[in-house]
């Protein structure tokens, strides 16, 4: 994938423009990770831009946290969550479990982390109440075929 993001320096530092946010934002190397993200989720998954949400807060035990990025199916209910970190934070058991911690409060199919090198994607599998880790990220359309209510 071409990753060829639009930058610019300003006297606060280096900004990258963020298509969902339609906003320049803050280069830290996380964001970095985010932007690439959302650029793979938009030309290689086929997920459109509008249906990507960004630094979403999600109440969460009495706190607002902020989910990296959340992907909406075609009735507005979330589809996939994915947490993003930046490329010299080794992914562990603990990022999978922060994201499966905020997905107590969304009920999504599908959860991404990603640290930009490196991207594990998996389903909920309600059948047997566990996560199973898949190959790939989905396109958009098989995301939409998944049960939109998983937790019932």
């Amino acid at each position: 994938m071409d990753f060829t993001p639009r930058l610019r320096d300003t006297e606060k530092g280096r900004e990258i423009f963020d298509p969902v946010r339609k906003k320049y934002v803050a280069l830290t190397p996380e964001e970095w990770v985010r932007q690439q993200l959302v650029q793979f989720l938009v030309s290689e998954r086929q997920v459109p831009l509008p249906v990507i949400g960004v630094e979403v807060v999600v109440p969460f035990n009495r706190r607002n946290l902020r989910a990296d990025v959340i992907v909406y199916g075609r009735r507005g209910q979330p589809l996939l969550l994915a947490e993003c970190k930046a490329a010299d934070v080794k992914l562990t058991s603990g990022t999978f479990m922060q994201l499966a911690g905020y997905n107590l409060m969304l009920h999504v199919p599908w959860l991404i982390v990603s640290n930009g090198l490196q991207l594990y994607c998996c389903v909920f599998n309600a059948a047997a109440g566990r996560y199973d880790f898949v190959a790939g990220v989905p396109v958009y359309e098989e995301m939409n075929m998944e049960k939109v209510n998983i937790y019932e």
